[in-house]
């Protein structure tokens, strides 16, 4: 059993391109006894965005706090607090963000996808 808060969790900047003020945490994953997934949470600061890509594997996404968007195969969607997402495998997507404050988002990838 895991009981605690992501205010204790660090988080990496993540390097790259294409990633501009993009920050994550691994909240839960196989090493903490959730086989076969990972849950995360990536915290994009002002004009923070990630790279446009795609991979094989899906995602779920839950907006936690602040305004952002979603690029998902040619069309954009406004995000704010309470927003979710499902972003099938292979599909083309970006997000950013859209306000002044941090955009939070929890991602729930299969372990495949933490790499």
């Amino acid at each position: 059993m895991i009981v605690g808060n992501e205010k204790d969790v660090p988080a990496v900047e993540l390097q790259g391109e294409g990633l501009k003020n993009v920050a994550k945490k691994v909240l839960l994953s196989p090493r903490e006894g959730w086989q076969g997934y990972v849950l995360r949470l990536f915290e994009l600061g002002e004009e923070g965005y990630t790279p446009r890509h795609r991979h094989v594997w899906p995602h779920i996404n839950f907006v936690l706090r602040g305004k952002g968007a979603l690029y998902l195969e040619d069309r954009e969607y406004e995000l704010e607090a309470g927003a979710y997402a499902f972003v099938p495998g292979d599909a083309e997507h970006q997000f950013k963000n859209k306000g002044k404050e941090t955009f939070a988002l929890i991602c729930i990838v299969p372990e495949e996808g933490e790499k």
